[in-house]
């Protein structure tokens, strides 16, 4: 057997990456894990049906991840991420979830969502000072 190299990259070569990526999705698909994971989102669109605002996430048997929430600077702070996460709970709850979790930097929406009711579960700090990721959950209602 040849010997092996351990290396490490500060700026990793793409193609690179995309070998450890298609090598766990290799491995992923061989587990059937991931099978029954599917998309969900929700979208704001103007008159001219472009998209000014949306939650994107997926979801997978009891538990839906809420993965991005983005409203256009000028539709922020009037409801708008509110709305857009009670409906992505709604279909979760439709299609049999009873949770939905998130992560989120504490400059980003953390008191919106603690005001809709999730819950932080853990906290890592060490990124830019003062800087924190939350990683949030809300047990659905039934």
């Amino acid at each position: 057997m040849n010997e092996l190299q351990l290396t490490v990259h500060n700026t990793p070569d793409a193609a690179e990456i995309r070998i450890v990526d298609k090598g766990l999705d290799a491995a992923n698909d061989a587990g059937r894990f991931f099978d029954d994971v599917r998309p969900l989102a929700c979208f704001v669109r103007d008159d001219a049906n472009i998209v000014v605002a949306g939650a994107v996430g997926r979801w997978w048997g009891e538990c839906a991840e809420l993965q991005q929430l983005w409203v256009r600077p000028d539709l922020r702070r009037q409801g708008w991420g509110a709305r857009l996460v009670r409906a992505f709970e709604r279909r979760a709850r439709e299609l049999g979830c009873q949770r939905v979790y998130l992560e989120t930097f504490s400059f980003q929406a953390p008191r919106l969502y603690h005001s809709l009711g999730y819950q932080t579960r853990h906290t890592i700090s060490g990124y830019a000072p003062g800087i924190h990721k939350h990683w949030m959950v809300h047990e659905l209602d039934r």
